[in-house]
């Protein structure tokens, strides 16, 4: 059943997107409510960082709709901020620079020179709000790659993003690092209040964040028969209650037999699940499936 778009602060309906003749995304669906903190999931190429691109803007679809804050996707811009696994930090630049670089530049040169002062105590408010504010002066190579991963979230916090969009942005850290971080991260979504959107190859570190847990998957199957490169779909689609943040809930039964079930669901290249019998649970899942693709094989 199709959703109102209006109640939702991100809403994709019927999305397909393609390259050339081949189809990496088929009919997709999302609706996801100011403030939630969604993470997804799943195996290589099924079109993770595709389906984050479209959101962000620097794709268009094929086909369907896509509405960021009550309006059409546009093109990339301040509201929705950006964090990859590679720090995008300038090495000539230090710190307190670096996390200038957004305010100066979407500021014209008076307003710039008229709130120099305004902006610094901002950027170190900030700063010292991820613990910084004694490195502000260091440059790049002098900070750890858990460090330069903080400098980098300031950079997309200070202009204030509606949405913060994070595509594996641990994955290239040590597991103590990467643990550090995702309590880190949990502290600020808490603190900012903002919807975040966050695509990881990690289930167990998904399941941690998450306040709501996607999978996309290429192996599904609907009256078309298997799927064999028609495009991936959301397979797997529940709602988490938001835990304390301490990492002690990932040795929980519950918590590692939920892998264990995404895992199937979504991994397995010979669990071909049916389209009517994905697990779709959570209250704001829907799915605009033809006729065609609802029949049984």
């Amino acid at each position: 059943m199709v959703k109102d778009p209006k109640p939702y602060f991100l809403y994709l309906e019927n999305v397909h997107k393609a390259y050339g003749d081949k189809m990496v995304l088929d009919d997709i669906d999302l609706a996801v409510s100011k403030g939630e903190f969604c993470t997804l999931v799943g195996p290589s190429g099924c079109g993770k960082s595709t389906l984050f691109r479209l959101i962000l803007g620097q794709e268009r679809p094929i086909s369907g709709s896509i509405m960021v804050g009550g309006k059409p996707v546009g093109y990339p811009n301040p509201e929705r901020g950006i964090v990859y696994q590679k720090y995008p930090l300038y090495p000539h630049l230090s710190v307190l620079d670096n996390v200038l670089l957004g305010p100066r530049f979407s500021t014209g040169i008076f307003e710039r020179y008229s709130r120099r002062k305004e902006m610094r105590d901002e950027a170190m408010e900030y700063l010292k709000r991820v613990g910084l504010e004694n490195h502000k002066d260091k440059y790049p190579h002098e900070l750890s790659g858990g460090m330069q991963q903080r400098v980098a979230i300031v950079q997309a916090l200070i202009m204030k993003p509606k949405i913060l969009m994070m595509d594996e942005p641990f994955g290239a850290l040590d597991p103590s690092t990467r643990e550090n971080l995702q309590i880190f991260t949990l502290e600020i979504w808490e603190e900012f209040k903002m919807t975040v959107f966050f695509v990881t190859h990690d289930l167990e570190e998904a399941v941690f964040l998450g306040t709501r847990v996607l999978a996309l998957s290429q192996y599904y199957s609907d009256g078309r028969g298997n799927n064999f490169g028609r495009g991936s779909k959301i397979v797997f689609d529940v709602a988490l209650a938001r835990r304390v943040n301490a990492t002690a809930v990932k040795d929980l039964p519950e918590f590692r037999g939920l892998i264990q079930q995404i895992r199937q669901d979504a991994f397995d290249p010979v669990h071909f699940q049916h389209v009517t019998r994905f697990n779709l649970k959570h209250p704001d899942s829907f799915q605009t499936l033809t006729e065609e693709e609802r029949k049984d094989l």
